[in-house]
């Protein structure tokens, strides 16, 4: 079944995206709902975040955002929450948003099987079996999957091992998906560099000479910003119908330069 085009469509399009309480994961919600789009807000604990800004989308809108709980480390958590939106949506969905990442470090000698399985249920486990579950409905309205990748899926960032193979093979899932999901589903990734430092009561928190050295191989010399995520995840829905399987590097040039860290 073909989807209407947009010039007469009337029903709004729907996307879930996972871990979009806060931080990069509410701007992406925040543009596609700007954009018209009905959201579907994912949190495992900052229910509140998440409330916050489902309401104030739907003061906007009425009825065009909602939120769903769900720890996407549960086997499964995923198929439950993606026959939860189905439920709500009778079946439809436009596009998924793979964001929900955990991130810290593991250094060499020091990672536990605990740490594995969690980066790896958060970053790989949990976007596939999404994908798989929601691709019905994503076919039937020719609709898309992002998944937030990572700059260090392909270039390791020191102390962090067990993190960039996750992101790893989140890189690959999109490669593989845009492939056996093609031609109703299309498949892209967006692989963000130094956009939001970790908050400082994480145990991600890079030091500040880290942070310096970071920024300093960025040709444009500073921080991205959530939105630079967010406008790129938009286009990969909206207007890239003939894009499959790539990953976008937004990052200020910083993978073309990119050496030890």
């Amino acid at each position: 079944m073909k989807t209407a085009p947009d010039s007469v469509r009337t029903e709004p399009r729907l996307a879930l995206i996972t871990g979009s309480a806060r931080r990069v994961g509410a701007v992406i919600a925040e543009t596609l709902h700007d954009r018209g789009w009905t959201v579907f807000i994912h949190y495992r604990q900052s229910e509140t975040d998440a409330a916050a800004l489902a309401a104030r989308l739907n003061a906007r809108r009425p009825d065009s955002a909602r939120i769903l709980q769900a720890d996407l480390n549960q086997p499964a958590a995923p198929q439950q929450l993606a026959e939860r939106v189905l439920a709500l949506t009778g079946g439809r969905l436009d596009a998924l948003i793979n964001n929900a990442s955990s991130f810290y470090p593991t250094p060499a000698g020091s990672a536990t099987l605990e740490q594995w399985d969690d980066l790896f249920a958060s970053n790989a486990r949990a976007p596939f079996f999404l994908s798989q579950t929601l691709t019905p409905a994503l076919a039937a309205c020719q609709g898309s999957i992002v998944n937030i990748v990572d700059i260090h899926a392909s270039r390791p960032f020191r102390d962090y091992p067990v993190y960039c193979m996750a992101k790893a093979a989140l890189a690959m899932m999109t490669r593989a998906l845009a492939k056996d999901l093609a031609p109703r589903v299309r498949v892209n990734g967006v692989a963000p560099g130094a956009i939001l430092w970790p908050e400082e009561h994480s145990e991600s928190v890079i030091d500040p000479a880290v942070q310096a050295k970071i920024l300093s191989g960025v040709p444009l010399g500073r921080l991205g910003a959530p939105a630079d995520i967010a406008r790129t995840v938009a286009f990969l829905v909206e207007d890239a119908p003939y894009i499959t399987g790539q990953i976008i590097a937004v990052d200020g040039g910083r993978s073309q330069t990119l050496g030890e860290e």
